[in-house]
């Protein structure tokens, strides 16, 4: 997709996504950030992926989509980060990490919790049960209703991902 075509679609279609997301999230600077957002993706994607001029038949319909899927990570991020917010309050004062290493530790949380997302259900299954349950591969095999083979596929496909999110 031409950078022409990008800005035409930014042209005709942002007010009204700003609008249509300002009326869901009750925020204008959600709304705008995440129209802003939902600009930058196609880009990004239409870039990475030849997107096709004729690919977007429905403008609204395709921001739609792109914008939705941008507020459920929105939404996503907030329940992550409260959840790290709560387990902080737990901690005595003395030992409570310093605000920079909070941010450290909540977008490392984030970018975990992406990782995971792009991961097939199963693989992410079987990963949460081996790191954070500590489930044995037979017991994420009976669970998953899968070979302990198959674990095996999941947990080398999981791991692969993680060293791919290291620096």
């Amino acid at each position: 997709m031409s950078t022409n075509i990008v800005h035409h679609l930014y042209l005709d279609h942002h007010r009204w996504l700003f609008n249509w997301l300002n009326r869901k999230l009750g925020d204008s600077a959600d709304a705008a950030d995440i129209a802003q957002d939902t600009f930058i993706r196609i880009i990004h994607t239409s870039a990475n992926e030849n997107v096709a001029a004729d690919a977007i038949n429905e403008p609204r319909a395709y921001l739609t989509v792109v914008a939705k899927r941008l507020v459920a990570n929105l939404y996503r991020r907030r329940v992550l980060e409260k959840a790290y917010l709560d387990s902080l309050a737990q901690f005595p004062m003395t030992a409570t990490p310093s605000p920079e290493h909070q941010a450290l530790i909540l977008e490392t949380l984030q970018k975990i919790d992406g990782l995971l997302d792009e991961l097939p259900p199963k693989v992410r299954d079987a990963f949460l049960l081996s790191q954070l349950d500590g489930l044995t591969y037979a017991q994420i095999a009976m669970q998953l209703n899968v070979s302990e083979r198959s674990v095996k596929r999941y947990m080398v496909q999981a791991m692969a991902k993680c060293i791919l999110l290291m620096p």
